[in-house]
C-alpha cells in the first residue's frame, strides 16, 4: 500500500465515532424504524407462525439480530408511540394510553423525539404511517422534527375530526362531499389521509394504505441516497379493520393477508437499501407496538391491553449488515425505550437536557460478549403495572383482579395470592405463581415498582393542548349504527 493512502486510510477510522470501546461504525448512519400495528410475537414465521407467510421478516432475521426480550412501553397504541420515539416513559409526558379524535392533549411539541434529534445533526426526516400522537397542531408530526408527514393520524377504526384542516385538492371518496365533511361528518372505521398538516383523501381507502405507505417510504429512500435520513414507518396495520390490496387476499383469514402484505412491505424497503447501496450504512429496526389483538402472541399469555408477556413482548428484529451480526440472538431485557439513546450514540446525536428513561444498548447489537442488559429492572405502570427483573416477572396485584387484559387462564382458578411472580425463564407463559415461594424478591420488587411510580407522580412533563378553531363542529364519537328489525 502507498505511504499516502495509509496515511488517509488511518485519519479516515480517526475520524470515525467510536461505540461502546469496541465498534467502529460510519458517521450518521441512516436509521429507518417499522413499528407494526397490532402484530403479536407469533405472527411471524421466525417465532414459529405456521399460518401467515412472513418470508422477508424471517430472512431480514436471518441477516440481522432478533432481540427475544424486547418489551414495548405501553400495551396500546398512543403510550407505546411516545415510548418509542421519545425514550421516556409515556406517563412521565402526560398523555393518556389511547387518544381517539374527540381527545384534546397530544405530545408535547417540546418533547424531544428521535426525529428532533437526528434533524439536528443533518438528517434527513419522514413519517410514513399511523401518528396518534395528536390530530391536529402543534402536535401533528411536522412539529416533531419531521420534514415530511403521509399516513393516517390514529387508529384506523376511528373517525374524522371536523377540525382537521382539509386540503384544496382533497379526493373525497363514498360519495360524500366537502360540505358534508365541514358540516361534521364522521363515521367509525372512516379516517382521514393526510399530507403535512391537510387531509388529501377522506375516507383513506384503507385496502391501499400498506401499498401507498411502502411506495411512499421507497421514493423517500431513493431521493436520499447522498445524506443521511431517519424513515419511521409506523404502519397502520394490522389493526382491525384489517384490509389489504387485491394482491394480498389469499386466504380467508383477514389477519393472515394483512401480516402477509407487510411482510411485502418489509421486503421492498430492504431490497431497496440494498438496490441503493446503502444496506451497509442503514439500522433498520423492525417491532410491533403491542401485543396481537387479532393473531397470535403465543406462546405467552395475554395479548394486546395486557402486560403479561402477550401484550407487551414483540417479535423484534435489528438489521445492520456488516455491522449487526447475522443471524444472531439477544436474551438480554431491552426497550423501545432504548432506542432514543441509542441512537445518539451511534448517529452523534445530543440527548435532551430532559429526563429519558431508555439506555444506550449498542454493544447489545454488536453481540459484544460482556454486554448485558442496562435494565436491572424495567417497569412498566400500563394497566396495574408490571416489573421485569432479570429472570423474574413481578405484577403487584392479584391474579383474579379485574383489568388484567382478558389474560385469565382457561379451566385455571385464579391464583389467591395478593400479587404475582412468575420466572419467565422456566415458565414462559407466566402460570405458575411464585410469590408464596420467594417472599423476599416480592419485597424488594414491590420497593423497586413502589420507587418507580413515585418518581413518575413527581416528575411528570405537561402534554400539549390542542386549540380547536372557532366554530369547529363537535369531534365526539359518532353513535353507534342502530340495527333494524325487519318489519313484521
Amino acid at each position: 500500500m502507498h505511504p499516502n493512502t495509509l496515511l488517509t486510510a488511518l485519519a479516515m477510522l480517526i475520524a470515525l465515532p467510536l461505540i461502546g470501546s469496541s465498534q467502529v461504525v460510519a458517521d450518521k448512519p441512516n436509521v429507518v424504524i417499522i413499528f407494526v400495528d397490532d402484530m403479536g410475537w407469533g405472527d411471524v414465521g421466525f417465532n414459529g407462525a405456521t399460518g401467515p407467510q412472513t418470508p422477508n421478516i424471517d430472512q431480514m432475521a436471518a441477516e440481522g439480530m432478533r432481540m427475544n426480550d424486547f418489551y414495548v412501553g405501553c400495551s396500546v397504541c398512543s403510550g407505546s408511540r411516545a415510548t418509542l420515539l421519545t425514550g421516556t416513559h409515556w406517563e412521565r409526558l402526560g398523555i393518556k394510553r389511547v387518544l381517539f379524535p374527540d381527545s384534546d392533549q397530544g405530545l408535547h411539541p417540546e418533547e424531544v423525539t428521535i426525529a428532533d434529534m437526528l434533524k439536528d445533526v443533518g438528517y434527513r426526516t419522514a413519517c410514513i404511517g399511523k401518528w396518534h400522537l395528536g390530530h391536529l397542531p402543534p402536535c401533528l408530526p411536522t412539529y416533531h422534527g419531521f420534514d415530511s408527514y403521509y399516513g393516517v393520524p390514529y387508529s384506523n377504526d376511528m373517525w374524522i375530526d371536523p377540525a382537521n384542516k382539509l386540503s384544496d385538492d382533497i379526493v373525497i371518496r363514498d360519495g360524500l362531499t366537502r360540505e358534508q365533511l365541514l358540516a361534521g361528518h364522521k363515521s367509525k372505521n372512516q379516517v382521514p389521509l393526510l399530507r403535512g398538516e391537510e387531509v388529501i383523501e377522506y375516507p383513506a381507502d384503507q385496502t391501499t394504505l400498506t401499498k401507498r405507505y411502502t411506495d411512499e417510504a421507497v421514493k423517500f429512500l431513493k431521493s436520499n441516497t447522498d445524506e443521511p435520513f431517519f424513515l419511521y414507518l409506523p404502519h397502520t396495520m394490522v389493526h382491525v379493520p384489517l384490509a389489504t390490496s387485491k394482491a394480498f387476499r389469499r386466504h380467508e383469514s383477514k389477519i393472515w393477508n394483512a401480516i402477509e402484505e407487510v411482510d411485502w412491505s418489509v421486503g421492498k424497503i430492504l431490497k431497496t437499501l440494498k438496490d441503493e447501496g446503502l444496506s451497509e450504512n442503514t439500522l433498520v429496526v423492525f417491532t410491533s407496538d403491542n401485543g396481537a389483538a387479532v393473531g397470535s402472541s403465543k406462546p405467552f399469555r395475554g395479548r394486546k391491553f395486557s402486560v403479561y408477556d402477550g401484550g407487551i413482548r414483540e417479535p423484534t428484529v435489528m438489521w445492520w449488515p456488516n455491522t449487526i451480526p447475522a443471524g444472531s440472538v439477544c436474551d438480554e431485557v431491552c426497550s423501545t425505550l432504548d432506542m432514543l439513546p441509542t441512537l445518539a450514540v451511534i448517529c452523534n446525536g445530543k440527548l435532551p437536557d430532559h429526563q429519558v428513561d431508555g439506555h444506550n444498548i449498542f454493544d447489545l447489537l454488536i453481540a459484544k460478549p460482556s454486554a448485558k442488559s442496562p435494565h436491572k429492572s424495567l417497569c412498566l405502570t400500563d394497566r396495574r403495572g408490571t416489573v421485569r427483573h432479570g429472570r423474574w416477572k413481578f405484577f403487584p396485584w392479584p391474579e383474579k383482579a379485574k383489568g388484567n387484559g382478558k389474560a385469565s387462564i382457561k379451566g385455571a382458578n385464579p391464583d389467591s395470592d395478593p400479587v404475582q411472580l412468575y420466572d419467565v425463564r422456566a415458565n414462559v407463559t407466566e402460570q405458575k405463581n411464585v410469590a408464596a415461594e420467594h417472599p423476599e424478591i416480592v419485597a424488594k420488587l414491590q420497593k423497586i415498582y413502589d420507587a418507580h411510580v413515585a418518581d413518575l407522580e413527581t416528575n411528570q412533563r405537561p402534554s400539549q393542548y390542542m386549540k380547536r378553531p372557532e366554530g369547529s363542529p363537535s369531534p365526539k364519537r359518532p353513535p353507534k349504527k342502530v340495527k333494524r328489525k325487519n318489519a313484521s
